[in-house]
């Protein structure tokens, strides 16, 4: 009777301890994650502002994406995401860009907050 009853606690403790250790986990990594909104909204504005800064050059330029993204060899979805702030350009598309608008990649980031 005493070995059913330890051969049972020996697989409860087998079958919940990792269940118990992931959840723990789990829980770790949503306290990480909601402490990290300062971060995740900073991270946000730098995206969208790196995005009105190309779209402005764009414009100023009186280009349109279609033509910006066959001049730097990508789609105008890509160009769009990139001024929507949805993704960030390459380092290589970036100098492509600033090459294109006649400028400097780095006078395009000064443009971002």
């Amino acid at each position: 009777m005493a070995h059913t009853i330890f051969i049972f606690l020996l697989m409860v403790i087998f079958f919940y301890a990792p269940l118990v250790y992931i959840i723990i986990l789990i829980i770790k990594a949503l306290r990480k994650y909601l402490k990290s909104t300062d971060i995740r909204k900073e991270k946000n504005e730098t995206k969208t502002s790196l995005g009105e800064a190309l779209k402005t050059y764009r414009t100023n330029c009186k280009m349109t994406q279609e033509f910006v993204a066959e001049s730097i060899g990508v789609s105008r979805q890509a160009v769009s995401k990139w001024e929507n702030g949805t993704s960030d350009p390459s380092t290589s598309n970036l100098l492509a860009l600033a090459k294109l608008f006649g400028i400097s990649a780095e006078e395009i980031l000064s443009k971002i907050k």
